[in-house]
């Protein structure tokens, strides 16, 4: 098998990530479970994977270096890939990413997300746990400002995971160390390049941190991503990152410039089969401002509780909304936005259970046994009526 029978094979299993290593069976997560789904991987045939996927200059930086990150389209999939070596010899860790169609709404997203695109400066941090769906909640934001507004945006990733279609706005990718050598300078060259937004893939060191505060603050609208399980989380890693005398005028400087602090999970639904993001928010009110300047991030989940008017929403809160919501779009069914030749595409059919209800014996019943078009279920349901 080469790699690209495993991707295929994975995502006929709708698996979000494959695990392969040298003399071990393809592992597959699906669902968030691992389970073993292939053949036992030959350390000859993986070494010679990484030579084809690196190249002769990125075996030899890989090989002195023990790991190396990069993304590809393999198969017809967008795939994140991290190469590593272990005990055993040359592993693979390689995530799948969704049919690109990242609105919120086909990412199962609450709408009231795009409100934190509406603003034109401020810093957006998109949190979570690793493979919690960070980078597809970006980029549905992200294709959001695309569609509704004409604006440049400059997006920094390592590696690069989506690639957008420039639509109303215009949309430059870099990747690290492809295109810069580091977020440090990437960050600093593109605020010499006119950007409206700015995308930062993630906020690992404190100069890149510093960096992302000052350009939210300088007339840009940024979106960074950074790993933690709670908003309040998030927030104190940002400003704890910093040497004590400097964190005062950080959490000022972050009250006064965050737009919202997104932090999300994906949870399971066994009835529909679908893993969706549950999410919390936090909004810039007063209250929230003043907790974050006088730096007491123990109260977030208070102000989170009571900011329900203000449009914040807590995990509690947010998982309510999940069980009421029921046109949940399948990844299976995703489509793109648009076909090849860039004319808007008709939304997937989603089959929805009607609730039961009593049965009469003169009662029309119809069963649905496949999704089918609205056109067609209105004809059957008049063919049935004149029948009757």
């Amino acid at each position: 098998m080469s790699i690209h029978d495993w991707v295929r094979k994975g995502r006929e299993l709708g698996a979000s990530d494959l695990h392969i290593e040298a003399d071990t069976s393809l592992v597959a997560r699906v669902r968030g479970d691992l389970v073993a789904v292939g053949p036992v991987v030959g350390g000859a045939i993986l070494t010679q994977t990484g030579r084809d996927l690196l190249g002769v200059d990125g075996w030899t930086q890989f090989m002195g270096r023990g790991s190396a990150d990069l993304s590809r389209t393999i198969s017809g999939v967008r795939c994140r890939i991290n190469l590593f070596q272990t005990v055993r010899g040359i592993a693979f860790a390689v995530r799948l990413l969704s049919s690109f169609q990242n609105n919120l709404r086909a990412c199962n997203l609450h709408p009231e997300l795009k409100r934190l695109t509406e603003p034109t400066t401020g810093l957006i941090v998109l949190s979570g746990p690793t493979g919690s769906g960070k980078s597809t909640t970006l980029a549905a934001l992200i294709e959001e400002i695309n569609t509704s507004s004409a604006r440049n945006i400059i997006a920094i990733e390592s590696p690069i995971e989506f690639i957008f279609t420039n639509r109303r706005s215009f949309i430059r990718q870099r990747e690290i160390p492809t295109h810069s050598p580091s977020y440090e300078q990437a960050l600093v060259d593109a605020l010499r390049e006119n950007p409206d937004v700015l995308v930062v893939g993630e906020m690992r060191t404190p100069e890149v941190m510093r960096l992302t505060l000052n350009a939210a603050e300088t007339g840009h609208l940024v979106i960074a991503t950074m790993h933690s399980s709670t908003a309040a989380e998030a927030l104190t890693r940002l400003c704890m990152s910093f040497p004590a005398d400097l964190q005062g005028s950080i959490r000022a400087q972050l009250a006064d410039c965050f737009v919202g602090v997104v932090c999300q999970r994906l949870d399971f639904l066994p009835e529909h089969q679908l893993r969706v993001p549950v999410c919390e928010i936090l909004l810039p009110s007063a209250a929230a401002k003043g907790t974050i300047r006088g730096g007491q991030f123990s109260q977030i989940a208070n102000v989170l509780q009571t900011g329900g008017e203000n449009g914040m929403w807590n995990f509690d809160r947010y998982q309510r909304w999940v069980a009421q919501k029921r046109d949940w779009v399948p990844p299976a069914l995703a489509t793109p936005l648009t076909d090849d030749r860039g004319t808007p595409s008709k939304p997937p059919l989603v089959r929805r259970e009607a609730p039961p209800t009593a049965q009469k014996d003169d009662a029309l019943e119809i069963s649905i046994e496949e999704d089918v078009d609205l056109d067609e279920l209105a004809k059957r349901i008049e063919q049935r009526s004149r029948g009757s």
